[in-house]
């Protein structure tokens, strides 16, 4: 069965009130593939403005949740407290939240598996720094991120990879076409080796780093890449471009 392109938007930290709105006009306003699955992340805010307003065949994901049950700990929001606002999607592992807040490779694995077991679907983020591509240990860095979360999970279905090499996250700089593929053709074949065949064909490996209208097209190309987390442009009316690169895969 063919994998169903993903393209996610990641908002960061963000927006107002009437620059969701307008935001979400457009989007709804927009022709788009209609088999493919589309999800918006705003900042935590907005996330029931944004419910509510956006088209029905698109979702919605939270940026971050805690990493067990909610209580005493103050500015968190927890995996329960999305899943009672009905948000399906949540992001985890981003690398600035790895980077800035020094979320190591097992906090973000305890949180996948945490959301997981109360009903969420996690976009779970991995990638290398500048140095460390420089240094060619690329897949070494990414295999560890996985192996991680693969320690903690035994099924795959409501996860999608998201490959993000930190150089190019609004740098303006993208991996190459070439570059991307290979990096997500290697992370497919060590899902292969050391988790199983069937979740190397279907896990969705999605790519993230200064995706825009002019690039997707030739990125979407790609057979190893399964959509987009896109996060600057996801903010502009060129998304609705990115979503329509999908269309690719179909020719």
């Amino acid at each position: 069965m063919a994998r169903k392109f993903f393209v996610g938007g990641n908002w960061k930290c963000n927006g107002t009130s009437d620059e969701v709105k307008k935001i979400i006009t457009t989007l709804n306003e927009a022709q788009v593939p209609g088999e493919d699955v589309v999800v918006l992340s705003p900042p935590f805010v907005f996330l029931a403005v944004v419910k509510g307003l956006l088209r029905p065949d698109f979702h919605v994901a939270a940026q971050n949740c805690w990493v067990r049950k909610g209580g005493a700990f103050t500015g968190e929001v927890s995996a329960e407290m999305l899943v009672n606002l009905g948000i399906p999607w949540v992001i985890l592992g981003h690398s600035e939240r790895r980077q800035l807040l020094n979320e190591s490779n097992e906090f973000v694995a305890d949180k996948v598996a945490y959301a997981l077991s109360q009903g969420l679907k996690v976009i779970a983020c991995i990638g290398e720094t500048l140095e460390q591509r420089e240094a060619g240990i690329t897949l070494n860095v990414v295999a560890e991120q996985t192996k991680a979360i693969a320690a903690k999970i035994s099924n795959w279905d409501n996860v999608v990879l998201a490959y993000e090499p930190v150089w190019a996250i609004g740098t303006g700089k993208v991996a190459t076409p070439a570059q991307a593929q290979e990096v997500h053709a290697d992370l497919r074949k060590w899902i292969h080796e050391h988790v199983s065949a069937d979740v190397a064909a279907s896990v969705r490996i999605i790519y993230g780093g200064s995706v825009n209208g002019g690039n997707s097209k030739e990125l979407a190309g790609q057979p190893d890449l399964d959509g987009f987390l896109v996060g600057g442009a996801s903010l502009k009316p060129e998304f609705i471009d990115i979503i329509n690169s999908a269309t690719v895969k179909k020719n």
